[in-house]
């Protein structure tokens, strides 16, 4: 969740530099990133390749920002039901342990 909330901030960054001259869009290589991230460490962060520069040298597209912000959040919301339903798992574990329901 740490490095959904990172790349959350990273793309609203962006969009709040979409008219900056010379900003260029930053993301996570999230794959990677969620692959090999351990607690503590900080996200790489990378400019993003490939993407039309306009003629002031921004790079930042409205409907790529918006289309990442979309997807986070629902990436965000999975892991939040997952975690929840694990607490609740435990929950339950520990009421039968006890003999209460």
């Amino acid at each position: 969740m740490d490095l959904l909330s990172a790349r959350q901030k990273l793309v609203a960054s962006n969009i709040a530099n979409i008219d900056t001259p010379g900003y260029k869009t930053r993301d996570i290589d999230f794959q990677f990133e969620f692959m090999s991230l351990l607690p503590g460490d900080k996200p790489n962060v990378i400019e993003t390749p490939g993407l039309n520069v306009k003629n002031d040298g921004n790079n930042v597209s409205l409907d790529r920002e918006t289309r990442l912000l979309s997807e986070n959040s629902m990436r965000f919301n999975m892991a939040e039901s997952l975690i929840r339903a694990q607490l609740q798992m435990v929950r339950t574990a520990i009421k039968e342990g006890n003999g209460t329901q």
